[in-house]
């Protein structure tokens, strides 16, 4: 969804401590376009990132040394902590230093930790971060035990919270499934397939984003007005990422995007633009043979792959996914108003600024 905004434990040891702190975040921060501007609080979000990179290395750990390498597989690979990174920011709304707030981030990376396994079972991915997935490099059988084993961790930690942190991340979890399944048996008949498609990314994606920004809220002590507002916004910030990446996967070069340009359409992956046009009724001769290519299913023809790739980059279809983007990242600025002005709001607000000029 978004670039990485953790670097590796094993690559922040040394060096000149919190300068060279401040210095690495820029850059982490500035991936997401997010930006802290009160010393203070990035302090207080990357110390809380930091420890949650040592706890989750103490989580997946195992008497089982397979089980033990294979959970820490894509832990050590880095990522987006971006979830974690919520947790990070609702606590400042609240007591940031309560250890309380690191085990509440842990499960919900665990959490997310976890799908990704299963994902790729699902997917038959071979490369995940940059290395190969677990279930290419050990099997599919073990892939998937493994993510059953963070979901059981993630589970075991949450129960540390309380009953309500248990009940929340069941419910997550049970909305991440359902999104899940609704992806893989896709729209229903009668069914809008663009209401469809935002279904299923409310539940895979934005159900865990929001329920990051509630637990930072939660476990910070804010008001439950304060939280209420976090977890609207994690959801709609959420959504209007993935659907973000949606359009940087057409309308981007690789260098930008992280990955070659037009990969969902290579694989058949009917993402908003596409859909858009699919559904469109335009009757103009670029819309109509786009209409057409996009009609056979995986563009796995290289040179239909590229018409169609041209043809979304300068299709009706491309523009209004722009505008539906655009619109969720600010109703997401709009689910901050009940929270106070400050620095942290602000950088909040700047992930909705970063989201809707990354697609423009």
């Amino acid at each position: 969804m978004v670039d990485s905004v953790v670097i590796p434990a094993g690559e922040r040891s040394g060096g000149t401590g919190s300068a060279r702190r401040s210095r690495e975040s820029t850059g982490q921060f500035g991936a997401l376009g997010l930006q802290l501007a009160d010393p203070r609080v990035e302090a207080s979000v990357l110390g809380l990132l930091e420890s949650v990179e040592t706890e989750l290395r103490v989580a997946v750990a195992s008497a089982d040394p397979l089980v033990t390498e294979a959970a820490r597989h894509l832990v050590d690979a880095g990522g987006k902590r971006f979830r974690p990174l919520l947790v990070a920011l609702g606590a400042q709304f609240g007591d940031p230093t309560s250890q309380r707030v690191v085990h509440a981030a842990v499960v919900m990376e665990l959490t997310h930790l976890a799908t990704l396994y299963h994902d790729d079972v699902m997917d038959e991915a071979a490369v995940r971060r940059g290395a190969p997935s677990a279930n290419s490099r050990w099997t599919n059988s073990v892939a998937i035990l493994v993510g059953d084993y963070l979901f059981a961790r993630a589970a075991d930690l949450a129960a540390d919270l309380g009953t309500e942190a248990v009940r929340l991340q069941a419910r997550t979890f049970a909305r991440l499934v359902h999104g899940q399944i609704a992806e893989t048996v896709g729209p229903r008949d009668g069914q809008d397939p663009v209401d469809h498609y935002l279904y299923v990314i409310a539940g895979k994606t934005g159900s865990l984003i929001a329920t990051s920004a509630r637990f930072g809220g939660m476990f910070g002590d804010a008001s439950v007005e304060h939280t209420e507002a976090l977890a609207k916004y994690g959801e709609t910030i959420g959504v209007a990422f993935q659907l973000s990446d949606d359009l940087l996967d057409i309308a981007s070069e690789s260098a930008q995007s992280g990955k070659t340009p037009g990969t969902d359409l290579r694989e058949g992956v009917p993402t908003l633009p596409v859909l858009y046009a699919l559904a469109s009724d335009d009757s103009d001769a670029a819309s109509v043979r786009l209409r057409e290519i996009l009609a056979t299913g995986p563009l796995v023809d290289d040179d239909l792959h590229a018409e169609a790739l041209g043809l979304l980059r300068e299709s009706p279809a491309l523009k209004r996914a722009r505008e539906t983007v655009r619109s969720y990242a600010e109703d997401a600025r709009g689910q901050l108003a009940p929270l106070p002005d400050g620095a942290t709001r602000r950088a909040l607000e700047s992930l909705c600024d970063y989201i809707a000029d990354r697609t423009s």
